[in-house]
């Protein structure tokens, strides 16, 4: 109860407050904090990927500068010999000023990565981008990019379908929950039926030769992926765990030991808050951590 009702206020919460405990799941302000962030986790162990903060952006303009933003993480990752590739969300390139715009920016960052051997991923957003997004991803692999992923929300009825369509592309897919609002005649509502749905589509990913990053802090569902993999080590399977940046470090540091491969979602950037509040509202043990952040600002 009480860390629904601090939730629920996150949008009255100053954003100081918010920021204060929420910078744990953000690198930082600027490309150096998760280039530094990067090679911290690749001291202990774990791979990343880099994500320009920003969505929804709704102008040509700020779209280019996205993209000259994440161009910017590529030379990075090359610079630095980062164990990483970036992350990319489709809206913050132009998908929703023009998808042939947006795609035309997707298409260069690809291509740039590319030519550099690093990986690129496209992230899934809510779902009026969902079909726009996959088609994004045909496309690319049409024309012969191979550097490139894209994700599928195990809470969204349409999954499964989508996973079976792209099975003769042998994707790299990051499989995880899902986190937007949606309506529930486009998505399971339940935790046991996203669950359930998710262990699925796992199964289907894997037996179909898919490469699957198994995004999720769900024991439930990470002992279940264990017991799937059996005990192949991480360096001979095409699979691996992901977790976001400040989320269930013990959890992660138990599958480094047990020699899982992981991988950490590293965002950094100003447009902090959209990412901050999601994040706060889907962990329900950081309502204390709010309360006694707007207890010390009073």
């Amino acid at each position: 109860m009480f860390n629904s009702l601090i939730a629920k206020s996150l949008p009255i919460i100053p954003r100081s407050v918010v920021r204060a405990v929420a910078k744990r799941y953000i690198a930082g302000d600027a490309l150096s904090d998760a280039v530094r962030v990067a090679k911290e986790l690749a001291r202990k162990g774990a791979a990343a990927t880099i994500d320009v903060l920003g969505e929804f952006v709704d102008s040509r303009e700020r779209a280019l500068s996205e993209t000259k933003a994440s161009k910017e993480v590529i030379k990075a990752i090359e610079e630095y010999k980062l164990s990483s590739y970036l992350s990319v969300k489709p809206t913050s390139l132009g998908l929703a000023v023009d998808n042939d715009f947006g795609y035309a920016n997707i298409r260069a960052l690809v291509e740039f990565a590319s030519e550099r051997g690093i990986f690129t991923r496209m992230d899934m957003e809510n779902s009026p981008y969902t079909s726009a997004t996959l088609d994004y991803y045909r496309r690319l692999r049409a024309e012969g990019f191979n550097n490139v992923g894209v994700v599928i929300q195990a809470y969204m009825r349409r999954s499964e379908g989508d996973v079976l369509s792209l099975l003769p592309l042998a994707p790299s897919v990051r499989l995880c929950k899902g986190i937007y609002v949606e309506d529930a005649s486009i998505a399971f509502k339940q935790p046991d039926e996203i669950r359930a749905n998710y262990k699925k589509l796992l199964r289907i990913l894997v037996d179909g030769g898919a490469k699957v990053g198994i995004a999720t802090h769900d024991d439930n569902l990470i002992s279940d992926a264990e017991n799937l993999l059996g005990e192949q080590p991480a360096e001979s399977t095409a699979h691996e765990f992901q977790m976001l940046l400040g989320v269930r470090e013990e959890r992660r540091n138990a599958l480094l030991s047990a020699g899982r491969r992981v991988r950490i979602y590293v965002p950094f950037g100003e447009d902090w808050y959209g990412y901050s509040t999601r994040r706060l509202k889907e962990n329900p043990q950081i309502a204390w951590h709010v309360f006694k952040a707007i207890f010390k600002s009073s």
